[in-house]
């Protein structure tokens, strides 16, 4: 995985895009930033870059990707790869369905993926010095570059989804005390039943996570 790093973007999704639209760059490829401008969360939201954090964004081609994982749950499959790296490292951070990292109740940060064709395109980024004012920030200091070194082999060996989804399955009890946004609706997770393939079912509607 070829890693190219900038001072400063607008947002590392946002250039990965347009350099694999414009044929620029091609999978595999990965951006990162010291520091993201106009950063993007969730649901269009703009998730604030701020100086020093952890901001990255990868194209993978399918063939790239484990046979058994639910396009519709790479959020999760790539989230946990990455928690549980910070976890070994000794952090306390865990995963809220389907793509917020937590620390405590405090979001840290998220994860968003799509389809591009042929790609699977997954933009990252974590509060890993400073946080801004109603967020919370990594509770141990790490190597940006060293930790997405070892992140993308990690990504190389391909864990099947059978067994990152063994562990989240462990690990979601702790989503039940919280809400997720769908379809303009804040939606408790309290009820929610985790299906193999990482979609949730809630009050009957069946719930996918791919965001």
């Amino acid at each position: 995985m070829q890693i190219y790093w900038f001072d400063e973007l607008s947002s590392t999704q946002s250039y990965l895009k347009e350099k694999l639209n414009s044929k620029e760059l091609l999978s595999p490829v990965a951006i990162a930033a010291h520091r993201q401008t106009q950063g993007i969360g969730s649901r269009g939201n703009t998730w604030i870059g701020m100086e020093g954090n952890l901001f990255f964004s990868f194209a993978l081609s399918r063939d790239a990707l484990p046979s058994d994982l639910p396009l519709e749950s790479s959020s999760i499959y790539f989230s946990y790869l990455l928690k549980e790296m910070l976890s070994e490292a000794g952090s306390e951070l865990w995963l809220k369905w389907p793509n917020d990292f937590y620390l405590n109740g405090a979001k840290i940060g998220g994860t968003i993926t799509f389809l591009k064709g042929n790609d699977l395109v997954c933009g990252i980024g974590i509060n890993s010095q400073k946080s801004p004012e109603g967020f919370a920030c990594l509770d141990i200091a790490i190597d940006k570059k060293e930790l997405l070194n070892e992140f993308f082999k990690k990504i190389k060996n391909r864990p099947s989804w059978k067994h990152i989804f063994s562990k989240y399955e462990v690990e979601f009890t702790r989503s039940k005390n919280h809400s997720i946004h769908y379809e303009n609706n804040k939606i408790s997770l309290e009820n929610a039943e985790l299906n193999a393939d990482g979609s949730l079912n809630i009050d009957g509607q069946r719930i996918y996570s791919l965001r």
